[in-house]
């Protein structure tokens, strides 16, 4: 096992993750998450199993025009040769928007399992940014997620 690559491979798996958001592609998503693998989402709703994933994934999207993802990977540890842990900030773009929105900034957690050699998402948490009592540190995120966006223009 070689650290390098296999955090290079968690980190993929990441953005392919964002990138089918960012695409409203509910079974792109869906085909990442292990057959028995958690979601649990910003407003605390969860998903268990890539088919409940596909599922309720895709009637978001056929609803609402859902905002675009800004994130920034912060850390990866490889805590096996099959498990990992990323954790990322987000924020989010509306459809048609040119800033990131504050109010729905968050903190992504994921547990990543490499099953037949291939990373999968086993758990993602979802949890909003609230800084409760330290303000400063939200609008440092926002700013740091206004980096992000701007250099991927």
């Amino acid at each position: 096992m070689n650290p390098h690559t296999e955090e290079a491979n968690v980190r993929l798996l990441y953005k392919t993750w964002i990138e089918a958001w960012n695409n409203q592609n509910a079974k792109g998503m869906s085909d990442l998450v292990l057959e028995d693998g958690d979601i649990v989402g910003f407003d605390g709703s969860q998903m268990k199993g890539s088919k409940e994933v596909h599922s309720v994934i895709g009637e978001i999207f056929a609803a609402h025009p859902t905002g675009l993802y800004v994130s920034i990977i912060q850390e990866v540890k490889i805590l096996s040769s099959d498990v990992a842990i990323l954790r990322a900030v987000v924020g989010m773009v509306p459809r048609g928007g040119v800033d990131i929105n504050p109010a729905v900034n968050a903190i992504q957690s994921l547990v990543c399992k490499r099953v037949d050699e291939v990373w999968k998402i086993a758990l993602l948490q979802n949890t909003p940014a609230a800084f409760h009592g330290r303000p400063e540190l939200a609008v440092q995120l926002t700013n740091d997620l206004r980096l992000a966006l701007n250099s991927s223009k």
